[in-house]
């Protein structure tokens, strides 16, 4: 079979302009970045608004493997499927980091027969909109260290800055750095570092923003330091947010591609899944729920981060209530949650299949504790046995549960109409009543001790002195109300990567947290997340090429 990159080469793209028209979309309601891509003026998604809303499907995983699961490879293929079978259908997803691309992830635009297109420009620039966000970040750091330099008038206590740098490439030498040195001229010394930029709160508030206004407000609430008296200093009492949302006036805007299959695809905003809420733009999402009869997304990493945040966080800010879920799984992550080692996962066994479906049975129960309908996706490999299939298909069938093989890898929306035909049964069964897992009333504490114990399945939480402090300090500054995002590993529904399957009996740790006033949630730190990847041993981008005549190669 051919690379990603040689069948994203060899597709006949259709114009965007053509594209466009597909969703009734004329060319003065586009901005043009060249003949396959535009951003949606800010005028059409003004209008569309009072247009009633299509159906929204969430796609999400498994507790992610070394296996992969090939989440937004169905995404996009379910989409592609839904056309096949004559349904009106946008897939809405998150734009890569130029950083993973360039280190171990690879390119991330869907897979084999089900991507979207332009590839190389989606997972390398694409419109801009990460430099924006870079350069917005980058001016408020510039200017909170610009005041300490011009006086202080603020009484900012330089120990207490809690605004790093940012940048969109894997780089961990600038994780901890030195800045100000070499005398007065150039600044205040102190210790500063970098974050990637999918970490950045600028981009949280970008892809949670309905519109410049809202961007705007929520730029200025953005906590940067605290002073000598432990009061919070916002890019708001800089003078920074006008500036900064001038620099993201069109990053804002949604971007407009296609699928390989010609299907409208709105591609907009990615924050991190562990740090953030890990899902597209709220923008993008309600947009796309305007201008289709289906808007397929996904959420970051498994269900237990990606969904939990989507649902919690996403569909509580934007007031969305999805339709259905389709809950992806592979046999060879089942059989690596099973016991089974990478090395072995083409060898058929169907009680490692047995043994690791516990992970999916979790994942099942925690959707349906969001009262939404749900189908089970299994990716097919080659390799997959019929014996190990019918493992899951008997397993789901005990909860209730459909499953559909999905091929869309191999041959594309052809591969996915079964998949396709589920998601419409579910999406118009009248059977979501969708409610979120816990209530703002909540203290901070609660909401992670229900996400702990009802989605993790913890035993209970225990919290380090920093971490109940920092708690404490978040809930007198106003904050309480706020929902919790949970940045935690996505390898295991504990906080600890190496227990797969489905663990049980675990506690918790929460080490730290931070307020992120911008977006609107409280980050809740377990264990190391790392907010600055680091390039593997031989990082992709040593395969990345570019010929005489522009052709891009390597990239995957």
């Amino acid at each position: 079979m051919l690379s990603d990159i040689e069948i994203a080469q060899k597709a006949h793209m259709l114009p965007i302009t053509e594209v466009a028209g597909k969703l009734g979309i004329g060319e003065e309601d586009i901005e043009l970045y060249g003949r396959y891509k535009a951003k949606l003026s800010m005028d059409l998604i003004k209008r569309v608004q009072d247009k009633p809303d299509g159906k929204l499907i969430l796609v999400t995983a498994i507790t992610p493997t070394p296996a992969g699961e090939g989440k937004s490879t169905t995404t996009v293929g379910l989409a592609q499927g839904l056309a096949k079978i004559g349904q009106k259908v946008i897939v809405a997803l998150r734009e890569p980091s130029l950083g993973p691309c360039m280190g171990i992830k690879g390119g991330a635009a869907g897979g084999g027969y089900s991507q979207v297109v332009p590839m190389e420009d989606i997972n390398l620039h694409f419109t801009g909109d990460f430099h924006a966000i870079t350069s917005a970040h980058m001016l408020l750091a510039a200017m909170l260290d610009n005041h300490i330099q011009q006086g202080n008038a603020l009484n900012i206590d330089p120990r207490r800055i809690v605004w790093k740098r940012v940048v969109d490439m894997n780089d961990r030498e600038l994780r901890n750095i030195v800045v100000g040195l070499g005398g007065k001229a150039h600044g205040v010394p102190r210790q500063d570092g970098f974050d990637i930029t999918v970490a950045s709160e600028v981009m949280a508030i970008l892809c949670l923003a309905t519109g410049l206004h809202d961007l705007k407000e929520r730029l200025s609430k953005i906590i940067v330091a605290y002073d000598y008296s432990g009061n919070p200093i916002t890019a708001g009492m800089l003078k920074a947010q006008g500036a900064m949302a001038a620099l993201l006036k069109d990053a804002v805007k949604p971007n407009l591609v296609q699928t390989l299959e010609n299907v409208p695809a709105i591609i907009h905003g990615g924050p991190f899944a562990n740090i953030a809420h890990g899902c597209n733009s709220v923008m993008a999402t309600k947009t796309a729920l305007k201008l289709a009869d289906y808007t397929i997304t996904e959420a970051g990493f498994g269900a237990d981060l990606g969904a939990e945040k989507f649902f919690d966080i996403k569909c509580r800010y934007a007031c969305l209530k999805p339709d259905a879920v389709v809950l992806v799984a592979t046999v060879r992550a089942l059989k690596m949650h099973g016991g089974v080692p990478k090395t072995d996962l083409a060898t058929p066994d169907v009680e490692a299949v047995k043994r690791g479906i516990v992970n999916l049975e979790k994942h099942i129960e925690n959707i349906k504790q969001y009262g939404l309908p749900l189908v089970v996706a299994i990716n097919a490999f080659e390799q997959d046995t019929p014996e190990e299939l019918e493992a899951i298909r008997s397993h789901c069938a005990a909860h209730g549960v459909n499953v559909a093989l999905s091929e869309v890898f191999a041959k594309g929306g052809e591969g996915g109409i079964e998949l396709a035909k589920e998601v419409v049964a579910l999406a118009t069964s009248g059977k979501a009543d969708f409610k979120l897992l816990y209530g703002e009333e909540l203290s901070l504490k609660e909401k992670i001790e229900t996400i702990a114990k009802k989605i993790y399945g913890a035993v209970g939480v225990n919290y380090t002195k920093e971490a109940n402090n920092a708690l404490k300090d978040f809930e007198k500054m106003g904050y309480g109300h706020l929902p919790v995002c949970m940045a935690k590993t996505q390898y295991s529904f504990s906080d600890d990567p190496a227990l797969l399957g489905r663990p049980e009996g675990f506690e918790i740790t929460i080490k730290n947290c931070r307020i992120a006033a911008g977006a609107g949630f409280v980050v809740v730190l377990t264990g190391d997340i790392m907010t600055m990847p680091g390039l593997p041993k031989v990082p992709a981008a040593e395969k990345i090429d570019v010929s005489d005549d522009g052709v891009i190669s390597g990239l995957f």
